[in-house]
């Protein structure tokens, strides 16, 4: 290896420079580190330049702009503060391969190694994006600061319930009085949320509280927690997806919790059942990936053979899930666990409302760009990687819903099978159907009503795996096709939808007309009679006392 490819240039200031010199050189026989750009013979095979927690983010573009043009083609690691003013998001947008806030020694050298491989790192903590993503001041009107403030006090009321009932209390009448207080609360944020406001500003308010005793045992490790990490050993859409499988296996074997807002089918499992469905899930993922990539030029074929492949990837995994040789008594004889649900189970329904499987499948299968904000970028960026990341998961939560929905029908006609595969709490007879009424419930609102609004107003649900919880994501895209196709009484909510937003602004112009109207009367017309009346009382009151005789001495 010639001297231009040993050398790497570390931009630094001084004491930390000549400090991590050392470090590195201990580490790394084979590199020869440079302080300064004068020092290198040639171009060097990565540059690290550590910035300063002052820096601004067009600073910081403009100098890697120039560090990339002066030092092409090699690698650049931003080396960051632990304190910098600028959120993941922010940092996220910075075209350069290697980003590591507040690294120590060791995550520094693994960093190098993968960087020196051509591959990418990052690893940037999550608390400064959640304590300084803030939505920028405005003015808020009255109408909007009532809605806003009500849903803030209706969400921390539901809030305090929820842990009330966290375990269920022993007492029934104070149980049945907090699940009516819980369901009034409920009825009165949709009902502000019809008549007011847009359908995400309840959602960016429905995590509900956990207690630190509920939390996932890997949330309460700091690192996992508050660090986003992503490590790619080559670029390319294979190494791509194979960190997606890794990032996930590791999400959902630390457990997962529910921050939806709303009731999940899943939730029912037994959690060893939960996380073996999930896991198996990932697991045939996997091997249909494999299976479309060996089968070649998929450019038109592609969506046809991912529907094709969804039944049967669905009973592998429902198999690998219940066990192949497990047996449960049913009746007077043992029968297979897996072949009987097999055989009850149907693999054929969909979910409207998972996205075109091509935007997940193209970039991890063809290498194609993906659209993040506007911008088409390579599948191996962070951005357009946490995207992918965000589809699968939200296709791995869908799909184990469908499964988890077919398995709870299945224990209602099997009791012995509840031991096995559900949750305890659900043993009962009566808490499993209780629990599948509130879920066809759920369902029936979500096709007649939260289905067309959400269509109407060009979003889309979809579900992540984040900080060991399932949280709801809704983004915005083009559905017109989907509105079109809706049936008579789904497209009749629209048409409400949109006959209150034409109405809206005339129903408050007349409010305020009224409204203004109202404080005239009162205090020209009622006000001064008012006034005038007290006038004439007083005046009255002051003759009739002046014209009293004195009083004899």
């Amino acid at each position: 290896m010639s001297s231009a490819n040993t050398e790497l240039l570390l931009l630094a200031p001084e004491l930390l420079g000549e400090s991590l010199a050392l470090q590195l050189s201990q580490r790394f026989s084979d590199l020869e580190i440079r302080l300064k750009a004068e020092a290198l013979s040639g171009c060097p095979c990565l540059v690290i330049w550590s910035i300063e927690p002052a820096s601004t983010l067009d600073t910081i573009r403009r100098e890697l702009r120039h560090l990339q043009e002066r030092w092409q083609p090699a690698a650049l690691l931003l080396l960051l503060p632990a304190h910098l003013q600028l959120s993941s998001s922010d940092l996220l947008t910075l075209d350069c391969p290697g980003l590591l806030q507040d690294p120590d020694v060791q995550t520094l050298a693994e960093a190098i190694t993968t960087l020196r491989g051509g591959g990418r790192v990052v690893r940037l903590r999550q608390e400064r994006a959640a304590a300084e993503a803030t939505t920028p001041d405005s003015t808020m009107g009255l109408g909007q600061w009532l809605l806003v403030s009500g849903l803030q006090q209706i969400s921390q009321d539901l809030q305090v319930i929820e842990a009330l009932l966290t375990p269920p209390p022993e007492h029934l009448l104070l149980r049945l009085l907090l699940e009516g207080r819980q369901r009034e609360l409920r009825s009165a944020r949709d009902l502000l949320l019809w008549l007011w406001g847009p359908l995400e500003v309840g959602l960016a308010d429905a995590v509900p509280l956990r207690r630190s005793s509920d939390r996932p045992a890997h949330s309460r490790d700091e690192a996992t927690e508050d660090t986003m990490a992503i490590t790619l050993r080559e670029r390319h859409a294979t190494a791509v997806w194979a960190a997606i499988q890794e990032r996930l296996n590791g999400a959902v074997s630390a457990g997962l919790g529910n921050a939806t807002g709303s009731l999940l089918a899943i939730e029912g499992l037994h959690p060893e059942r939960r996380r073996d469905l999930l896991l198996a899930l990932l697991q045939q993922l996997d091997r249909v990936m494999a299976r479309l990539r060996s089968e070649g030029n998929l450019e038109g074929t592609l969506q046809d053979n991912w529907h094709a492949l969804q039944p049967e990837l669905r009973r592998q995994a429902l198999q690998a899930m219940a066990g192949s040789y497990v047996r449960l008594p049913q009746g007077e004889s043992l029968q297979p666990v897996a072949a009987s649900l097999l055989a009850q189970a149907d693999f054929d329904q969909g979910d409207d409302e998972l996205p075109d499987p091509r935007r997940m499948l193209e970039p991890l299968l063809l290498d194609q760009p993906v659209l993040v904000d506007g911008q088409l970028l390579p599948a191996d960026h962070p951005r357009a990687l946490l995207q992918l990341e965000t589809l699968v998961s939200n296709w791995l939560v869908r799909t184990a819903e469908l499964i988890s929905a077919e398995l709870i029908s299945a224990c209602s006609a099997w009791p012995e099978l509840r031991r096995y595969l559900l949750d305890q709490r659900l043993i009962s007879t009566r808490e499993l159907e209780r629990l599948r009424n509130q879920l066809n419930n759920q369902n029936r609102w979500q096709d007649w009503i939260q289905r067309p609004i959400r269509l109407y107003e060009s979003r889309r649900l979809l579900y992540r795996l984040k900080a060991g919880r399932i949280e709801p994501l809704l983004l915005t895209e083009p559905r017109d096709v989907e509105l079109q196709q809706l049936g008579w009484w789904q497209q009749q909510v629209a048409l409400v939808l949109e006959a209150r937003d034409a109405l809206a602004p005339q129903i408050q112009a007349l409010v305020r007309t009224i409204g203004d109207l109202m404080v005239v009367v009162l205090t020209q017309v009622v006000g001064r009679a008012i006034g005038l009346i007290g006038r004439g009382i007083a005046q009255g009151m002051g003759r009739s006392l002046s014209s009293r005789p004195a009083g004899r001495g």
